[in-house]
Parts: structure tokens; sequence; C-alpha cells
């Protein structure tokens, strides 16, 4: 039988395990009588462990959230994941980095030495995107409550100015500091980008928007509950993806600008530089790629980029678009001059 303290390390493992244990099959894999097992409850219970007793047949223990964090135990892959999640809290867009950084001090300060190593052999450097923006701990606690408990959220929408980007459900009056209060039914929070942002139900507008998360300030008092409403095609992320490429509440999710060009290269050196598009092999060393933007201009700079000749585009829209963009760096090229020549 393993003595009071390994025994007691034991039980809490178990316990955190599963959510209801038997204290027949506790005594069981721990080796010890029920009368045991009791008396080790009661010592975790004095720790501060939230352990409540289930009645019925097979009457157990189940290890409850309590009013604060009780010491926790981790098995060797839950504690190296632990640790790396930590390093990489500050790209996640929420405002974590020094709470992040005490608890990462905190895990690395007990590692064992075995785990110490394999932590310490994936150096991690985090980068932020440019668009990136940190949401307030509080914000999304906030957030998150009303999404879980299916309350209509009321809140203020901070100006940011420019940025907002497509799908933000920024609006020219969302940027607006003194702009009316907010009343949606909040469905999803949703990390894209190194930003949040909140999928909801505008009951205003009486349509579907994205609200970025560092931009909202929550109010009180809140709203009544809402039943939950399913957002158009079932899935949020490709919602979300959507409502990115300027897609309506329930439209297809494509781009407003979609075109194809011909290229003299081979598919297989195009196809790694092609995120979100397709590519054709056509034959004869060349490849057919279909790419959407926002604008036509954009789609013929984002072509232009893959810098080979481009030998046929579709349609007349992107074919002027080039024609705009080629017009407009020849004057720049003529007004700059050769390298040494002062403009």
């Amino acid at each position: 039988m393993p003595t009071t303290a390994p025994r007691l390390l034991a039980l809490l493992s178990l316990l955190q395990t599963r959510r209801d244990w038997p204290a027949a099959v506790l005594a069981d894999r721990l080796d010890v009588t029920d009368r045991t097992v009791r008396r080790d409850v009661d010592r975790l219970r004095e720790l501060g462990y939230p352990i409540t007793s289930t009645r019925g047949r097979e009457g157990g223990y189940r290890l409850d959230a309590g009013t604060r964090l009780p010491p926790l135990l981790f098995d060797d892959e839950q504690a190296v994941a632990l640790t790396v999640a930590l390093r990489t809290a500050a790209a996640s867009g929420a405002d974590v980095g020094e709470a992040a950084e005490r608890a990462l001090r905190t895990v690395r300060q007990v590692l064992p030495a075995r785990l110490a190593h394999r932590v310490d052999a994936v150096p991690v450097t985090v980068m932020t995107t440019a668009r990136a923006s940190t949401v307030e701990p509080a914000v999304l606690t906030a957030l998150g409550a009303a999404v879980r408990a299916r309350e209509v959220l009321r809140f203020g929408y901070a100006g940011a100015g420019a940025g907002g980007g497509p799908g933000s459900g920024a609006s020219a009056a969302d940027d607006d500091d003194d702009s009316p209060t907010r009343r949606v039914e909040p469905h999803h929070l949703v990390a894209r980008g190194g930003r949040w942002y909140l999928v909801a139900w505008d009951l205003d507008r009486a349509d579907w928007r994205v609200f970025r998360a560092d931009r909202i300030r929550p109010r009180a008092p809140g709203g009544a509950r809402f039943a939950p409403r399913e957002v158009p095609g079932g899935d949020v992320a490709a919602f979300v993806a959507a409502r990115f490429r300027g897609a309506e509440a329930g439209g297809d999710g494509d781009w407003p600008c979609r075109g194809t060009v011909l290229l003299a290269a081979d598919a297989g050196d195009v196809a790694p530089f092609v995120a979100e598009g397709f590519v054709d092999d056509a034959g004869d060393g060349r490849c057919r790629v279909t790419l959407g933007s926002w604008s036509w201009v954009a789609l013929a700079a984002a072509v232009a980029r893959f810098d080979v000749e481009m030998l046929r585009v579709e349609p007349q829209e992107l074919a002027e678009a080039c024609a705009r963009l080629a017009d407009r760096f020849g004057r720049v090229a003529a007004e700059t001059g050769p390298p040494g020549v002062p403009a």
C-alpha cells in the first residue's frame, strides 16, 4: 500500500480524469479499503479540493468546481502542452501577456528535469500580425458568459479608425464613440488572425453581424434569455470566413470579384503559393489559377505577384484592372527614373 502523501496524489489524479468515481473502484485502483478512501477524501477536502459525495447504489465521489483554484496535477503530455500554450498566449489577441508569463514561470519552476528538457527543446518565438489587437480579459469573460447563458448583450461599439476590415460588423456609425447601445443575441466567440470576434444576431437590424471584440464595451444591465439560432449554413467558421469575403448572411460566401489567369509555369510550382484559390494544370508547362478578391485591381495585383508570364486573364474586368495597374506602374517608373538619377 502506498504511503499517505503519494496515495493522496494518486487519488487526486484519478478524481481529475473523470466526473464520477464509485468508491469501490477508487479503493480497488489504490489497493486500499473503502474506509481509507473516505479518510483520504476528507484530507483533500481540508486542503481545499471541492469533492462531493454521490449517492446511489454505487455511491462515490466527484471533484467539482469550487470558489478558488486548488493545486492541480497534470500528466507529462498535459504539462508540456500547457507550457507551449502559455508561450503562445500573446498571439491569441487576448490581453493576458503578463498573466501568461507569471503562469509560465510557475509551471516551469516545478517541471521535472525530463519535462523541462522537452519543453526547452521547442523554442517558440511569438510574432503577432500587424492587424493583431488585444482584448481585455474582463471583456472576453463578459462576452463568453453572455454566449453561454444565452442572454441578450448590450454594449457600446468604440471607434477604432481605419482597419475595421470586412466582416468586422463595423460601419461608419459603428465607429462613432457616441453611437447608440447595440442589442444583440451573442452566439459565438471566434479567434481569427490575432483578433477576437463576436458572432451575434443584431436585434435592431434583424441580421447577423460579426463584431470586433476589442471594440466592444459591455453595458449593464443585460437582457432577457433567448432561444439559440443557427448561423447561416450551420458552420460558424465557414460563416465568418464568408463574411470576410463579402458575402451577406445566407450567401454562398464567394468573393465579389473572381477571375482566372493562365500562367507560363507548372502547376506544381505555383500551387504552394495559392492559399484561397484553385490551380489547374493546363499542359505544356502552363497552369490556370482562379482567385477571388475584394476588387478587380486587388485581384490583378494578386495574380501579378507570381512573377511569371501571364498569357491570358478572364473576365474582361480583370483585364481592364491589369491595364490600369500597368499604366499606374509605368507612370511611377517613368517619374522615378533610373537608379542614381534624380527625378
